[in-house]
């Protein structure tokens, strides 16, 4: 049996797809195309929400950072899964897998958190209307940005701090990319404070993510019921739908992907694939909800295509 320490030259393997005969370059080409879309789309946002001062107000300064996550998230796996599929290598250094596995990570706990802060900036707009500038100020939006980040970070780097604690006695991942459970595999020590840890953490950002989120909604849908004002109740669906959406999103892939590892008849393959989805279908589809249910930002892309289009 082998044992390894913390080595930037030792090399890991991953366990790669099955790919048929003639399937690895479309397979290649495709991924490229749909990670090439999804970088489009999210940097089309960030650059709309940057440029464009009417975008200029709390809600999309929270917002901005949902794009700015995803990217974080498919950058941090796409590009070496297929980069793995057409050069066949499946070969990645262990601190470089650490690293993907640190990103990845920090990109789940970063949806979670970015979408109780965007439930919680709607609250306030939706049932406080007229303290809304007082409360979301600046400063407190700021505070909000880094509580988010800095919850994340610490989280992660308390989960990721114990993968050194015991020696590596194995060398294969068993999945296309890096991520804490496939590390904590390769270890030949006693795990069960890692367990613990990573347990503790998860729980923790789904309590306080989805426990904000739950409030805020439940505040917003009594407030709407309350009201007899017709424009509230229009002001909570155009702001809330796409939210909402991008959680049902978020929690229904997050969902088929427990339960493809739960299940023991689904293959290994179909196992990796669902896990891939939680990092591709977020970053495709968030961009393009806003797009079409955030008004604001509908409003100015079809200015600056007009304008675009008078130019041209």
């Amino acid at each position: 049996m082998e044992n390894e320490s913390f080595d930037i030259t030792s090399e890991l393997t991953l366990d790669p797809f099955f790919i048929p005969p003639g399937g690895k370059y479309p397979i290649f080409f495709l991924g490229i195309a749909i990670y090439i879309f999804i970088v489009f789309c999210n940097l089309t946002l960030l650059t709309v929400i940057i440029v464009r001062k009417n975008l200029h107000k709390p809600m999309y300064f929270i917002l901005f950072n949902l794009p700015l996550n995803d990217l974080i998230g498919i950058t941090a796996m796409l590009p070496k899964v297929m980069s793995d599929i057409v050069t066949e290598t499946n070969k990645v250094y262990y601190p470089l897998c650490v690293l993907q596995a640190f990103l990845l990570h920090m990109y789940g706990g970063g949806v979670l958190f970015i979408l109780a802060a965007m439930s919680f900036d709607r609250y306030v707009a939706i049932c406080m209307p007229l303290r809304y500038s007082s409360i979301m100020s600046p400063r407190a939006v700021i505070i909000i940005v880094s509580l988010v980040w800095g919850l994340d970070l610490v989280l992660i780097v308390s989960l990721f701090s114990l993968q050194t604690r015991n020696p590596r006695c194995r060398s294969v991942i068993m999945n296309v990319f890096c991520d804490n459970p496939s590390l904590l595999k390769l270890t030949c020590g006693n795990t069960t404070l890692n367990n613990i840890i990573g347990l503790f953490n998860t729980a923790v950002m789904q309590a306080v993510s989805v426990s904000i989120q739950v409030f805020s909604y439940v505040k917003i849908l009594i407030t709407c019921v309350a009201s007899r004002r017709s424009e509230t109740k229009v002001k909570a669906v155009n702001t809330c739908v796409a939210q909402l959406v991008i959680i049902l999103i978020f929690q229904i892939v997050g969902t088929f992907t427990i339960l493809s590892h739960r299940l023991k008849n689904v293959s290994a393959d179909l196992q990796k694939i669902m896990g891939m989805l939680i990092f591709l279908v977020p970053p495709l589809l968030n961009p393009l909800v806003y797009g079409l249910y955030t008004s604001e930002i509908r409003t100015t892309l079809m200015t600056i295509l007009r304008r675009s289009r008078v130019s041209v």
